[in-house]
């Protein structure tokens, strides 16, 4: 009579022989296989940088006086001439006034002093009077005229304070909050009122290192441009952290004249059309640069590359279902899928499905499909 344990041991050889047979009569497991897409690609480059108001102002005072009204609501849109502030005019207007009354008394002085040197000079001609009359006559006149266009200067003078006395919007742009308010003294050409930034289009600066700057440079020449010279007119895009909202198109025009020596930087510049004033200055994002000219890529969706230590490894089937591991070094991601910069060609069967079951050295079976032009991810 057999022992239970030789008996327990028996039964485990029985149900493993029986495993292995139903697997054989299975055949080898199946694996979803593609051919990896091969398409003409850009390579991008990722940098984070920051928006900035293409133009900005500090609204200043050019007149002294106490500020009489506010005529903006705080955070909106302006336009350029706008009235933004009015100072206390009265003061203006009678100095105004005056000016234009000196006016009226330069005038007759030198209507008086011109009729008086025609009369010497027409005596003179006789005899009647010396010459040292007419040359008193004729200093009293070229004063007289000095003295009436100064009191025209005068007059321009007290009308553009009167004007000034009107705070109007320098430019378009979405203003700030008001700093100061009704009832307090302004002092001319120091009290900031309020600032202006622009809002349409906006400016993204972000910085990029030695090498990138020699890579985009190289690129930039071979396109018969240069990136010191308006940014090599290379078209951006930029991410917001808000997924929802796409990324939004832009362009370089921009880059410093000289790498920074502490931290060997050089910062570039692209400017992007802001039309629904979602973006505003200090803003964080992402540009994606152009790393690369064109060229045929390999991709293939994330999926099917394996880690192996510090190595990269895709599955690839061939003609006899035999899995052959490939050493491959990926790049960035385009059109949800990774580029495979080396170790494909673009014509093997890779395992896109079923990586568990792909041992490398043993059969499987593949089931091909197609990768889409772009993934769904």
């Amino acid at each position: 009579m057999l022992h239970l344990s030789q008996a327990l041991r028996l039964a485990c050889v029985f149900l493993c022989v029986s495993s292995l047979q139903a697997i054989a009569q299975q055949g080898p497991p199946p694996v979803t296989v593609a051919t990896p897409l091969v398409k003409k690609i850009v390579e991008d480059d990722e940098f984070v940088g920051r928006f900035d108001a293409v133009a900005q102002v500090n609204v200043r005072a050019r007149v002294s006086g106490y500020l009489d009204a506010v005529h903006f609501t705080d955070g909106s849109l302006v336009e350029e001439g706008q009235l933004l502030f009015t100072i206390d005019p009265r003061q203006f207007d009678t100095a105004m006034r005056q000016a234009q009354a000196q006016i009226g008394v330069a005038q007759a002085t030198f209507d008086f002093a011109e009729e008086q040197l025609e009369r010497a000079e027409n005596l003179i001609a006789n005899g009647n009077i010396p010459q040292s009359t007419v040359d008193q006559r004729r200093e009293e006149y070229l004063a007289a005229q000095g003295a009436l266009e100064q009191a025209r200067a005068a007059v321009e003078l007290a009308e553009l304070d009167l004007e000034y006395s009107q705070i109007r919007a320098p430019m378009a742009g979405r203003i700030d909050r008001t700093r100061i308010d009704p009832g307090n003294l302004v002092s001319a050409n120091e009290s900031v009122l309020t600032s202006i930034v622009s809002s349409d289009p906006i400016n993204f600066y972000f910085d990029i290192d030695e090498r990138y700057f020699l890579a985009y440079s190289r690129d930039a020449r071979a396109r018969g441009v240069s990136l010191q010279e308006g940014g090599g007119g290379l078209n951006v895009r930029v991410t917001l952290s808000d997924r929802s909202i796409e990324p939004l198109p832009g362009v370089l025009d921009f880059s410093e004249n000289r790498i920074d020596a502490e931290t060997g930087t050089m910062r570039i510049r692209a400017v992007v059309a802001n039309p629904d004033n979602i973006l505003t200055p200090g803003l964080f994002g992402r540009v994606n640069v152009p790393g690369s000219l064109p060229y045929e890529g390999i991709l293939l969706p994330d999926s099917a590359i394996v880690a192996d230590q510090n190595r990269r490894l895709v599955m690839t089937v061939d003609a006899d279902g035999i899995v052959v591991p490939r050493e491959v070094r990926p790049g960035p991601r385009i059109d949800g899928y990774r580029v495979i910069r080396e170790g494909l060609d673009g014509s093997e069967q890779v395992v896109i499905n079923g990586l568990m079951r792909a041992r490398p050295g043993s059969a499987v079976t593949p089931e091909p499909t197609e990768l889409p032009p772009v993934a769904d991810n």
